[in-house]
């Protein structure tokens, strides 16, 4: 068997359906390369993972060093990578005061909500309807898709608000004596990136002052600088209470994290939240390694400066195959008038990588912060070829 046939022998089926056809073997910047030697510019970046790009030289070199030094132990002992970690991830995130180091976005929504409860001591939550927060039990019963929570019944959805992403004026409807947190994706990226106004956010922010709701922001995708600022709510100036992010934080490390402000930094206690191997060495090197050359490159200033170019071209398709492009940074929505798997198979023909969305007629472009302006070029004299 060769590896696409030993995957589907031994592997749980629980991506085949929406699978690229092919097995990457090695990768480089911009490019991934197939067990037959086809390379691939990667606009999609491991589903918004790979933020430095692949295998940077730095980040690789930090993982060797830290794997030749010190693999692992658990936080029963001090670590001062994991301190450099913690420290530069705090210094750029709003103004919050400490983190929880954990394994995933899933694992850190969790940990939020728990937070959140104990520090209100109330027992519900409001979630957006199309949010996604991951699949576990307990991030799937926020999550905002009716129909994923049902192929799983036993979830503790019951204790969830649901709202939908814009509309300040439902939150009328809801008894804040019960609600501890508000829990958001600001940018809904599953559905086909979605976004409210600014004085959504706004308001938002106004609304968990007034009744003492924590507001969470699942920034698993928006955080760690992917829509030219390092935390979404940069944009808007709006600060959460608690951040949720992972995907990019670790450069394609498997970690996650939680911040917290001050204020509700202070109600957490020892005992409370607990993990083995989250910010063990190893992810902790990762993520002190991507923070680095984040700021030693500017590339969070890179994406803000060269994806209003491609926005802006990519506007320039409106009429002409594409019906709307959403979103900010590197976190971008683009709805065909055709349908999205269509256009994400004609791109991977001409050897460039898209995502698509819950939405049937949008493809998702979440690549990694380095991607050149030549680069971009490669992908917009494809959609000039498809779309002609």
């Amino acid at each position: 068997m060769n590896s696409k046939e030993t995957e589907d022998r031994y592997i749980l089926p629980t991506y085949n359906n929406i699978r690229f056809p092919l097995s990457f073997v090695r990768a480089e910047g911009s490019y991934v390369e197939d067990d037959s030697g086809g390379r691939y510019l990667d606009l999609y970046g491991g589903h918004a993972v790979c933020v430095l790009g692949h295998c940077h030289p730095k980040w690789v070199e930090a993982i060797a060093e830290q794997a030749g030094t010190f693999d692992f132990y658990s936080n029963l002992c001090y670590c001062p990578v994991r301190a450099e970690a913690a420290k530069l991830m705090v210094e750029r995130c709003y103004s919050m005061h400490q983190a929880f180091f954990c394994n995933s976005g899933a694992e850190a929504n969790e940990t939020a909500l728990k937070i959140a409860r104990k520090a209100t001591g109330r027992e519900y939550v409001v979630s957006m309807e199309e949010d996604f927060h991951g699949r576990t039990i307990g991030a799937l019963s926020v999550t905002g898709f009716e129909k994923s929570r049902a192929l799983f019944p036993q979830n503790i959805s019951r204790w969830t608000r649901f709202l939908r992403l814009g509309d300040l004026e439902a939150f009328d409807s809801l008894d804040p004596e019960e609600i501890a947190g508000v829990i958001l994706e600001p940018l809904q990226s599953v559905v086909g990136v979605k976004m409210a106004e600014p004085e959504y956010y706004r308001g938002l922010r106004d609304w968990c002052d007034r009744t003492g709701a924590v507001l969470i922001f699942d920034e698993v995708q928006t955080g760690n600088g992917r829509t030219g600022k390092w935390f979404v709510g940069e944009h808007w100036g709006v600060e959460p209470d608690l951040v949720t992010t992972a995907k990019g934080l670790g450069g394609g490390y498997p970690v996650g994290a939680v911040l917290a402000n001050e204020k509700i930094s202070a109600t957490v206690e020892a005992g409370d939240q607990a993990t083995t191997f989250g910010g063990g060495p190893m992810a902790a090197a990762a993520v002190a390694a991507t923070y680095r050359i984040i700021e030693e490159e500017g590339l969070v200033e890179q994406v803000a400066r060269l994806s209003s170019g491609v926005i802006e071209r990519l506007g320039g398709y409106v009429g002409r195959g594409i019906e709307e492009v959403r979103g900010l940074g590197y976190l971008l929505g683009v709805r065909c008038e055709k349908p999205a798997k269509e256009i994400q198979a004609a791109l991977l023909d001409r050897g460039i990588l898209v995502g698509t969305s819950g939405d049937p007629q949008t493809f998702r472009l979440l690549p990694p912060l380095t991607v050149s302006e030549e680069e971009w070029g490669v992908f917009f004299a494809a959609l000039d070829d498809i779309f002609a």
